[in-house]
This record gives C-alpha cells, sequence and structure tokens, in this order.
C-alpha cells in the first residue's frame, strides 16, 4: 500500500527548470511573477495571485498517492473541484524512494511530478541536493516538525502509527506468536519493500521492539520475520486494498490510518477487520515541490491546500495525524469529524530518527534478503 510509498512501503526533487514556465502576472505587481522561483504564497500576488497562475497552468502532476492512504482520494476530489484543474494521478504504489527516481527520469518532461509526499528517510536524504524547491505555507510555523527543516525544502504533513490488521473470521490475535499458527499460512503480508519504504521499515521496526530490540538494532525483528517465513506464514506480495478486499493479504502489516479504512469496508460488507498493536512506532510523512516541477503555481497550491485547515480536516477525517492538529486543537478550530476519528489529543508514537533509517536499510541490503527472499 504506498509500497512502490511498491511503499509506499522520507523526500522528493529540486532541478534545473528544463520546461519554460509561463509567464504569470501577479495580483499585487506589475513585474511577471516565475512561479518556480517563489518560496512563499506572498511573493506571487497572495493566494488570489497562485490560484489564478495554477489555473492557468491547468493541471497538477501527483505520484505515489494511492486514494486510500490518508484519505488521499478525497484531498485530490476536493482540490479539483476548489480550483477546477486537472490531476494527473502516477504510480500510486510507488514508494517514497520511487518517487524521486521518477522525477529524475522525467525531468525537463511535463509529466514529471509537481510534487511528492515521502517518509523521512527518503525526505532527510535529498534535502540540500536541489531536488525540492523551498517552500513555506501560511501556516508553517503552525506545523509540527516543520522547524527541523528550516529551509522549507520538505514540510512535515502527517503521522501515524503501525498496526498489524486482519480478517477478523481468523480469529483474534493476541501476541506475534500466533503469528506462527499453521493457520497464517500464506497469509501475512507487510506493506512494502523495507529497502524504499517507509511503511515496510516501521512494520520491522514495530515488531522489532516488540520484541525487546531498538531503533539501532533490528535483528530481533528481521529474525522474527524469518520465522514466518520459515514456516510459510510470510509472503512477499504487496498488501493493498484491492488485496484484502479479494482475500489475498488477509493479515496486513501496515499504518493504523490505513486499517481504519479497511475497517469501514468490512463493516459495509457484514464482515470484521480487527487489528493488534504490539508496540507503539510510527513515522511523519513529508510533502515537498519538486524543483523542476512543469506546474510551480499548481505545486505551491497543493502545499497551501494540504498542509491548511482544509487539508488537515481531510486528514484526520481518514485516521491520520496532520501535522497541523495541536494548533487547531489549542485554537479551537479543530473539526468536530476530525475530533470524532482521531481524537483531540496529538497521536504520538515512537519514531527513528533518518540517520537510524539509513542505517537500517545498509543492514537490510542482505539480511532481508536472506531472511525473507525476494521477489
Amino acid at each position: 500500500m504506498k509500497f512502490s510509498k511498491i511503499t509506499s512501503g522520507s523526500l522528493a526533487a529540486a532541478l534545473v527548470v528544463a520546461l519554460a514556465i509561463p509567464v504569470l502576472s501577479t495580483s499585487s505587481a506589475s513585474a511577471a511573477t516565475n512561479y518556480a522561483k517563489i518560496t512563499s504564497a506572498s511573493q506571487g500576488g497572495g493566494m488570489a495571485g497562485l490560484i489564478k497562475a495554477c489555473q492557468k497552468e491547468g493541471q497538477l502532476n501527483v505520484v505515489a498517492l494511492p486514494h486510500y492512504w490518508a484519505n488521499y482520494e478525497d484531498m485530490l476530489t476536493g482540490f479539483k473541484a476548489a480550483y477546477g484543474v486537472k490531476i494527473d494521478e502516477a504510480d500510486p504504489e510507488a514508494s517514497s524512494q520511487s518517487e524521486i527516481d521518477q522525477s529524475n527520469q522525467l525531468k525537463g518532461t511535463t509529466r514529471a511530478p509537481d510534487v511528492f509526499d515521502i517518509g523521512l528517510a527518503v525526505a532527510a536524504k535529498y534535502v540540500g541536493t536541489s531536488t525540492f524547491a523551498p517552500y513555506k505555507v501560511k501556516l508553517w510555523s503552525n506545523l509540527l516538525g516543520s522547524s527541523n527543516f528550516p529551509t522549507a525544502e520538505v514540510t512535515p504533513n502527517y503521522t501515524g502509527t503501525m498496526t498489524i490488521g486482519y480478517d477478523g473470521s481468523l480469529g483474534t490475535i493476541t501476541s506475534l506468536n500466533d503469528l506462527l499458527l499453521p493457520k497464517f499460512k500464506g497469509k501475512i503480508s507487510l506493506n512494502g519493500d523495507p529497502l524504499g519504504s517507509t511503511a515496510g521499515m516501521n512494520g520491522i521496526y514495530m515488531i522489532n521492539k516488540a520484541l525487546g530490540g531498538t531503533f539501532d538494532d533490528i535483528s530481533k525483528g528481521v529474525a522474527f520475520f524469518k520465522k514466518m517465513t520459515d514456516v510459510g506464514n510470510f509472503t512477499l506480495v504487496n498488501p493493498s486494498q484491492a488485496t484484502i478486499l479479494a482475500g489475498q493479504t488477509p493479515v496486513v502489516i501496515d499504518n493504523g490510518y490505513l486499517q481504519a479504512g479497511v475497517v469501514k469496508v468490512f463493516a459495509a460488507a457484514g464482515k470484521s477487520w480487527k487489528m493488534f498493536t504490539p508496540a507503539s512506532v510510527g513515522s511523519t510523512y513529508h510533502m515537498a515541490v519538486s524543483a523542476w516541477a512543469p506546474h510551480p503555481a499548481c505545486a505551491r497550491l497543493w502545499m497551501e491546500y494540504t498542509l491548511g485547515e482544509t487539508g488537515a480536516k481531510v486528514f484526520a477525517i481518514g485516521g491520520a495525524t496532520p501535522t497541523l492538529w495541536v494548533w487547531l486543537v489549542k485554537t479551537g478550530r479543530a473539526p468536530a469529524e476530525g475530533i470524532a476519528a482521531i481524537g483531540k489529543s496529538k497521536i504520538s508514537a515512537e519514531a527513528a530518527t533518518a540517520a537510524q533509517t539509513l542505517a537500517a536499510r545498509a543492514y537490510l541490503k542482505t539480511a532481508w534478503p536472506a531472511a525473507v527472499g525476494s521477489n
């Protein structure tokens, strides 16, 4: 599920603008504005100027945004309805690293992604490499964690907690050892390849922590995945909502906000989807504008939309905690629908640092295929 975010499974690309950027007039200045260079809406005629410029561009290119992921279906639909522009959605199941790779491959074309939604490790890896275009949204100072990226090349957008979701007809999972039982043969999957997927990496972290491991030593978690593989229970099938509904992946290690969506779908069909969380582990995703975005005004408008109050409500209803949430609750602006979905408190889960994840992935390069095989 956001695997290939084929995970999802850390941030995105700063580049030489190879396309001719439309020269547009702003509502507040007589000089033409190059929207590929502005670092705030105020530099482009405010929100009115940004909206007008985006509507002239007429399109936004996104990548790795599955509709079931953090309520992105409603986010995409809302953006199109609000501004009347088309959205080209590429490779919904791509991983964070794949987003950057695709951007580099498509650089200089009109098909290149305008924006990215990536995990921390990938975000940190590319900050300072001219992959992202710095941009501070209007509410930037109110976003939890934004100060960690003072250049505003990337901005934290939402967070969540990992869990193990499963078809209720399989019984009840109360411990990790239950996952070694014969009834789970060929039924357990992980959201994405941990070498490129944030969700996949966090799945290992969660199992590892439950077994007494640390973010600096994930060998216990890897060893448990090997146990599940050896008894035939763990598979390398990348789960998605489609594979879950088809019964192909009835036990999924994934983000809790995605599992919450499956719960609703199952309930509507008269079935139950349960969750078991052996340890509290999660992470924050980040948003960024591509340095060579073919639609630079729409890219920045998308940032304003998703990282503002409207986007926060959409994320919260989908079960993800927006980084604007603490401010919204504190100021009494948190929407009732969001409170009903995630509560008033910030959902806090232990998270690895970018350095710890990079080290873990270096270890996994050989340890992971040795433990579970490869596709």
